[in-house]
């Protein structure tokens, strides 16, 4: 039978962390359909990939891509370096089971504009996102946040036995539908004051549907530990996996604490099942928090409501416009949002290389002047951490974005090349691949990523957009 595609001499990462080999690898439809030292039939179209990696395409484990996939489904940003599927949801805040009644509330107004919420329940958001046919898959989580706003009137305290009944129901609801699992992000206004007791009484249900917990922790500066503690004990309640997300020692007095903390998450693994993400970068982007305004690092401005004019500026250089110090030049800038450099980058180094840890880019779509990782975190840890700084090898680095993240989330039949398989694929050149994405100029696609398939549709080749798309929405394991 005549294939569609044929990538002849290619070097393969399967994505398994194993070593690399030659092998000529066929796709036929939707599915890996040959894997050989030479495969000789006919094809529609052959790819000679000689000093090309052949690798899974790379899963994209903490996004905030919820509504963009739709309202933009030509994801160029991800797709132009590597990316064939996404997970939604993180932190606390998603899309699906969204309800918004007056005005959206921090966080989740990171994710769009309040007409935007329209996805009553996950049914609604996973056919939303199959009608849009996105240039990339899409999995979700449901938001722990997500779930107040719907089902509490105010978020600034505790949720009553009655709305916990409540959003279990909806959560229910949501894993029934093809939710992955919970997310929380406990260190935001609308959740600093939800009890333990209140997510362990939704994490319960998860185990039933195989659902994993990932968190933003209640904090990633002085009391991580505790908080780290927090989300093993809301794992061991329920008796299912916990991510931690985005996995970092914030804040200058916190510095050097990232072997601590991996100590730590690697004890709880002999008894439970802990895994993080990280991107590869040394700040973070949010919204501006004044808990987070400090002296002690720099803080960049990439959107203010009230003072547009000041997006791209250092809320020290404002302050000292404004003749004001950092807290009230925050203060008259919210609603804002801002990148903090707040990690040290042997920190970074450490917490991406251990083993437990997935590629994830966290970042935010809708930002005007976003963090460089939403264009650059795939290619700058194959370009510059494995293949420049040798951190780990080119074959770990893939792993950690494929078959380690497919595996971790369920997503079945994907994150390797195998036979049988989707046909998810990057081709790549590992020595030109590198990001181009810088903080001054975030919005710069990488370079050296060369054809990007997804379910057996070429969406990216040489530089740009094909026009076609083939994403799909993800349950689940299916």
């Amino acid at each position: 039978m005549k294939t569609d595609w044929l990538f002849k001499h290619a070097t393969v990462m399967d994505g398994s962390g194993a070593a690399a080999y030659i092998a000529d690898v066929a796709v036929c439809g939707n599915r890996i359909t040959g894997i050989a030292p030479a495969i000789t039939g006919a094809s529609h179209n052959v790819v000679d990939c000689r000093g090309r990696i052949l690798a899974p395409g790379f899963i994209d484990v903490h996004t905030h891509d919820d509504l963009t996939v739709i309202k933009r489904p030509g994801y160029t940003e991800k797709t132009s370096q590597g990316v064939t599927s996404v997970i939604a949801g993180n932190c606390g805040i998603s899309a699906a089971c969204a309800v918004v009644k007056d005005s959206v509330p921090d966080p989740l107004g990171l994710l769009g504009e309040r007409d935007e919420f329209c996805y009553p329940d996950f049914a609604h958001y996973r056919d939303a996102v199959n009608v849009a046919t996105p240039s990339v898959n899409v999995a979700s989580l449901v938001g722990h946040t997500t779930l107040r706003n719907t089902c509490m009137n105010t978020l600034d305290g505790p949720a009553t036995a009655a709305q916990i009944t409540a959003m279990r129901h909806l959560l229910r609801q949501a894993l029934e539908q093809g939710a992955l699992g919970l997310s929380t992000g406990l260190s935001y206004d609308s959740a600093v004051n939800a009890s333990t007791e209140e997510i362990c009484a939704l994490a319960e249900l998860l185990a039933e549907y195989h659902g994993i917990y990932t968190t933003h922790l209640r904090t990633e500066y002085d009391g991580i530990t505790d908080a780290m503690e927090e989300a093993f004990h809301i794992g061991r309640h329920a008796g299912v996996p916990v991510q931690i997300s985005h996995l970092k020692c914030a804040g200058e007095k916190n510095w050097g604490r990232s072997t601590e903390i991996l100590t730590r998450m690697e004890c709880h693994q002999q008894h439970q099942d802990i895994s993080c993400d990280a991107y590869p970068y040394r700040a973070g982007s949010s919204c501006l928090d004044l808990k987070q305004v400090t002296a002690d690092f720099d803080i960049l401005v990439t959107w203010s409501s009230p003072h547009p004019e000041m997006a791209g500026k250092m809320l020290k250089d404002i302050a000292a416009l404004w003749q004001t110090g950092l807290h009230e030049a925050a203060a008259r800038l919210l609603p804002a949002g801002a990148i903090y450099f707040q990690m040290d980058e042997e920190d970074v180094r450490r917490v991406l290389a251990h083993p437990a840890t997935m590629v994830g880019s966290d970042g935010l779509p809708c930002d005007p002047n976003p963090h460089p990782r939403l264009w650059g975190t795939f290619p700058r840890v194959l370009g510059f951490y494995a293949r420049d700084e040798r951190l780990f090898p080119l074959t770990t680095a893939i792993h950690k974005m494929t078959g380690l993240s497919a595996t971790r989330f369920g997503l079945s039949q994907r994150g390797f090349i195998r036979e049988g398989f989707f046909a998810d694929l990057v081709v790549f050149d590992p020595d030109t691949l590198r990001d181009t994405a810088t903080f001054p100029v975030p919005k710069q696609q990488a370079e050296g990523i060369d054809l990007v398939l997804v379910n057996g549709v070429m969406t990216w080749r040489h530089g740009h957009m094909t026009g076609y798309r083939a994403g799909r929405f993800l349950d689940r394991m299916s």
